[in-house]
């Protein structure tokens, strides 16, 4: 069987919607992603964080046999993102 790789962000969001407000969650399209295919083949993982990031927070891809070699880290912070959905 061949390995899917994945390349992408793997990141910390913060999100504020009409039902509340969460800061510093799991996102990045290479995180979601990665997450959802791991269900169905060998995945492999290409990503870069910042020295601030917890590993141990992801330690979950280990357990559905997620190679992580491929992420790398770097000085620095990881990639954030927020956003606000205001109706």
């Amino acid at each position: 069987m061949s390995k899917l790789l994945v390349v992408g962000t793997v990141a910390y969001d913060s999100i504020e919607t009409p039902f509340g407000k969460v800061d510093n969650v799991l996102g990045g399209s290479a995180l979601h992603f990665t997450s959802a295919a791991s269900f169905f083949t060998d995945v492999g993982i290409v990503a870069t964080v910042g020295k601030d990031f917890a590993l141990d927070e992801i330690s979950y891809l280990k357990e559905r046999n997620v190679d992580m070699s491929g992420i790398q880290v770097d000085e620095g912070k990881t990639f954030r993102l927020g956003g606000a959905v205001r109706l």
